[in-house]
Parts: structure tokens; sequence; C-alpha cells
């Protein structure tokens, strides 16, 4: 299955879920897109472990192949699988440079990234999956620091999660830690996800 590319919005309505994580997309129509959207019966066990499963995965913009992989990797690392795996999720290159502000939505940094915007401790990275480790640094490239788009979205960046330590002057940032499980996606019940894969 390729990668989403449609109407954002209708995705976050039919989950009732704010996949930009913003909540304008629930404000003005907070039931399900389409003529029956109102009139939906009580979900199943599965149903409900399936649109645990889609917030994730629409929210950060994976096909369900990466998915998966990224669900297998977790298994293999210590604590709480469910946990591990949005921790995973949180350290991709497009995800962190969404969170540290260069871009207004997850899709626009994963472009950025793909169009080789950023560095990595020094080194070019244009793979948007690109795992970032703690303590690693990612950087805007000198000859991108002068476009508009990204220096509008810094501009509009109010406060920014405490795993991200951001130099203005560098126009750079530093992945200190991983997150708290309290600091991301805190309406998400990520045992359903677990519950889903395991079934």
């Amino acid at each position: 299955m390729a990668r989403y590319t449609g109407p954002q919005w209708k995705i976050s309505r039919r989950l009732k879920h704010s996949t930009l994580e913003t909540g304008k997309e629930l404000g003005k129509r907070p039931y399900p897109p389409g003529q029956h959207g109102q009139r939906r019966g009580k979900p199943s066990e599965y149903a409900l472990q399936l649109y645990e499963k889609q917030k994730v995965r629409f929210t950060y913009g994976l096909n369900e192949r990466q998915f998966k992989k990224t669900f297998r990797e977790a298994n293999k690392l210590e604590g709480r699988h469910g946990e591990n795996f949005l921790f995973l999720l949180e350290s991709r290159l497009d995800n962190l440079v969404y969170r540290a502000g260069y871009a207004k939505t997850r899709r626009q940094a994963r472009q950025l990234v793909n169009h080789g915007h950023f560095t990595v401790d020094g080194r070019k990275v244009d793979i948007p999956s690109y795992r970032v480790r703690p303590g690693q640094t990612v950087a805007l490239r000198e000859k991108s620091r002068k476009l508009q788009l990204i220096a509008d979205n810094l501009e509009g960046v109010d406060e920014r999660l405490d795993f991200i330590d951001y130099d203005d002057n560098e126009k750079a940032f530093t992945y200190k830690r991983l997150p708290e499980r309290s600091e991301i996606l805190t309406d998400i019940k990520e045992n359903l996800i677990v519950e889903f894969y395991n079934r």
C-alpha cells in the first residue's frame, strides 16, 4: 500500500483524531465524513485496535510496510513495546524537523528533507525515515537558510518540546534524548496497537 497523499482533514474526521495535532480538523465538523457519517454503530474491539493503529500511521505519514517494520524493530528494544514504537517514530528525521519548527506539517517536513536542506552531524541527509540518535545535531544547510518558507515557519514557533535543544544562531537543533511518554500523542492508546499486531 502506498503512502496516503489524500485529504488529511477527512482522515482526521474519520478517526476522530487530529493527525496534524492542531485540533482544527475536528473543530467545525466533529463527526465522520460522508452521507452516513453521523450514523455509525458501536465499533467492535478489532475496529478500536485498527482505528488506534491508523491514528498513529496517518499522524506520522507512513505506509503500512514502514509502519509494521518499525513496530517489529521496537520489539527488539528493552522496555514497553508500545512506548518504544512511538519513540522510534519520533526519532525519524522528518518528524524532528517538524517538531523543531522548520515545517508546519510532517508532509512539508518530509519534502524539505527530500530536497536536501538538512545535515545530521555535518553530513547531508535526504532520507525522511533516517533515524536520528540522541545527541546528534540536525542543522539547516547554509544555502537553505535564505528560504522564506523556512524563515516564516521558524518565526511562528512559540515553544518546542523539551527533548529538542534549538540553537537560533546556528539554525540547528540537538536531539537531546528520547521523549517521555507524556510528551507525545497523549491521547493514543499504544497498547491497542500492540494487541492489533499480536492477534
